[in-house]
């Protein structure tokens, strides 16, 4: 009878071993597979959170007149939103204009916040140290 129990708690044990290699094998097969599907989430939660954020844009002339000298400055103010909320408060640029400036170039390179963005693959190729 002993015997018997022995034989049955050898193979309860190995049994059990199996189970085990199994289930770490299925695990590790479906951890690279649990990181991409989260991964994915999260892209697309960013990617929805930064549809939602807009810029205001508004730019006007504004003509200061000293006693015998006028001087017209362009102003560009930018604010961003999130959704309906301001994130931040009017940001107010100013320069000065010439007679013959093209104001919608100026506007475009005063933004701040409709830059386009850096591509990394665009920059320059890194170097290589020198030893």
């Amino acid at each position: 009878m002993e015997v018997r129990v022995a034989q049955e708690k050898e193979r309860l044990a190995q049994e059990r071993s199996a189970v085990e290699i199994k289930k770490a094998a299925l695990e590790g097969a479906l951890e690279p597979s649990i990181q991409a599907a989260e991964e994915r989430a999260r892209r697309m939660a960013l990617e929805a959170f930064l549809d939602d954020l807009r810029v205001e844009q508004r730019h006007f002339t504004r003509e200061n007149r000293a006693l015998a000298h006028s001087r017209k400055s362009l102003v560009l103010q930018e604010r961003m939103y999130f959704r309906s909320l301001p994130l931040s408060d009017w940001i107010e640029h100013e320069i000065a204009l010439e007679n013959d400036s093209d104001v919608q170039r100026l506007v475009r390179e005063m933004t701040v916040f409709d830059k386009p963005m850096v591509n990394v693959t665009e920059g320059p190729a890194p170097r290589k140290a020198l030893a």
